[in-house]
């Protein structure tokens, strides 16, 4: 039995860090646009090749936590394929539920880094998804991103929940499946915790800060569209959670911001690990910024996410910064 299996599309990430570029924004500087001379040579700083996907870095950062891990994902039959495998194999995560297919891709993006913010390029091709007839016992299951043609799979995912009630379900919808809100909803009706950014609650609930007046306004909007728990991150201002019973926030900690790339996953890890030891909202909010902060403030190819230990002195690297009720 495993104590998480994530579910999601496994990447090989491009990450380049650009030294000559300009932005173009509007007067709140908003809605930014990376401009680079067309047809030039580009300088850069650095570039390496690293594991990406929501699902595979939840697996490798719970795995990181002390728990039983494995992905159910699908790659190519190619080298990328074989490079995801390897590398997830290296961090201790299951790869019975990996399926090489020769009939497609590897997804792959390519993450232009400039002024400590990231613009990702990132490939999709449609797939053809396969819930297992034989899924493994499970305490938890992450579902997150996917390329078109998801439905089915999803389909028979929540006919396994149906059936296995005291599996929890953890729900970070992507980029494709928010697109179709009402398969959203779908899934929000069984999950055990949402954990989405601020832009993804405000395309799910149809609105954005402003007119809800505040992201406690938006977490329980989230909540009744029927998630037992909801998580709402975003970059500096830290994030929020709450269920029925209150919402908590914790900010940011000051570290030095060196690759947003992964910030979001990390915080899924340490969030759902601490749930799984059984701490509370706030304490898991404390386990997420804190994997968050040490994952952005590490470049390289090898993400700084935290075992536990770790977990606990960078919460007391920045005792300062607590959780509160809001």
């Amino acid at each position: 039995m495993f104590n998480i299996i994530t579910i999601g599309d496994a990447v090989i990430d491009t990450s380049v860090f650009i030294d000559d570029a300009t932005l173009d924004c509007d007067y709140n500087h908003e809605n930014c646009l990376l401009c680079l001379n067309y047809a030039s040579k580009i300088p850069i700083t650095d570039s390496f090749q690293a594991l990406g996907g929501n699902a595979a870095n939840v697996a490798v950062g719970t795995a990181m936590l002390g728990l039983t891990s494995a992905i159910l994902t699908l790659v190519g039959n190619d080298a990328n394929g074989k490079i995801i495998q390897d590398t997830l194999e290296k961090h201790g995560v299951n790869t019975d539920l990996l399926s090489l297919d020769k009939q497609i891709k590897t997804r792959y993006s390519v993450v232009l880094n400039f002024k400590k913010e990231r613009t990702i390029l990132s490939y999709h091709q449609k797939r053809i998804y396969s819930f297992p007839v034989n899924f493994p016992e499970t305490d938890w299951i992450y579902y997150s991103s996917l390329s078109e043609g998801y439905e089915t799979l999803q389909e028979d995912l929540l006919s396994f929940l149906r059936k296995h009630k005291i599996t929890r379900l953890a729900y970070n919808p992507g980029s494709i499946q928010i697109k179709n809100l009402d398969l959203v909803k779908e899934v929000l009706l069984r999950a055990d915790i949402l954990i989405v950014n601020l832009e993804e609650s405000e395309k799910i609930l149809d609105t954005n800060l402003n007119k809800a007046k505040s992201v406690r306004a938006l977490i329980n909007g989230l909540l009744g569209l029927g998630a037992k728990e909801a998580v709402i991150t975003n970059s500096s201002e830290g994030a929020w959670g709450g269920n029925r019973e209150g919402v908590w926030h914790i900010a940011s900690f000051p570290v030095e911001v060196l690759s947003k790339t992964g910030a979001g996953d990390a915080f899924s890890a340490g969030y759902l690990s601490a749930r799984f030891y059984n701490h509370d909202i706030s304490t898991a909010l404390s386990w997420g910024i804190a994997n968050s902060c040490a994952a952005i403030s590490s470049p390289g190819p090898e993400k700084n996410m935290l075992n536990k230990k770790e977990i606990t002195k960078m919460i007391s690297k920045f005792s300062s910064i607590k959780p509160t009720t809001v």
